[in-house]
């Protein structure tokens, strides 16, 4: 009876404009940051483009805040929203995070394994933009964002082996020879690891908001 309620009370529909752009922050971030891994001067002008966005990402995130509080029926429930906004957040925080120990250890040259763990933050942010418009009609679209969210869990285990291979081969050929060479290249793959991880989180809490609407 109270969800019928719920259905014909006028909603906040800016929440899904907001999730919408800060979506496009996120997508642009993982971008930006993936483009930085070409490096040379791609290094510099691309990790602009990363804090650029995250300041996006943050004004975004600010205004979804400020309307929980202010409206009266929200979509769903103000916790997921909340949670939500939050979890998409942490995603480039984290691509911030990145680049700037990229920058602090100027670091330059990139393994292939980080260059494809940052393709998979690019192909995790761009399922993360195509779920989040079918929020807006959560039960028509159940089935897709599960199926989304499904694929952004399994980029994260593929990131979790990527890294793992990663931190091998880099011991093994600087563990002795180059020890700061390793410590460097250690804080680069925990960071991407960390960034992969945070949409693994947002796909947790868009998952849990299908179970809870379906």
């Amino acid at each position: 009876m109270l969800r019928w309620f719920h259905a014909l009370m006028p909603k906040e529909e800016r929440f899904f404009e907001l999730f919408a752009r800060h979506s496009h922050a996120v997508l642009a971030g993982a971008q930006a940051l993936r483009a930085m891994m070409e490096g040379g001067d791609a290094v510099s002008t691309n990790c602009k483009t990363v804090m650029d966005r995250e300041h996006d990402a943050d004004n975004a995130t600010r205004e979804v805040l400020i309307a929980v509080h202010r409206t009266f029926i929200t979509p769903f429930d103000r916790g997921s929203i909340r949670d939500l906004i939050t979890s998409m957040d942490n995603t480039i925080d984290q691509m911030q995070k990145t680049a700037k120990t990229v920058i602090l250890f100027d670091i330059t040259t990139f393994t292939p394994q980080m260059k494809e763990m940052g393709d998979a933050i690019v192909k995790s942010a761009q399922l993360l933009q195509e779920a989040v418009p079918l929020l807006n009609a959560i039960s028509s679209h159940a089935v897709k964002i599960s199926d989304l969210t499904a694929q952004i869990s399994a980029l994260e285990g593929r990131a979790d082996e990527l890294h793992d291979v990663g931190i091998r081969e880099l011991y093994q050929s600087k563990s002795k020879s180059d020890p700061m060479g390793f410590f460097v290249g250690n804080e680069v793959y925990d960071h991407l690891e960390k960034v992969v991880d945070r949409f693994d989180d947002v796909a947790n809490v868009m998952h849990g908001i299908v179970i809870e609407h379906v």
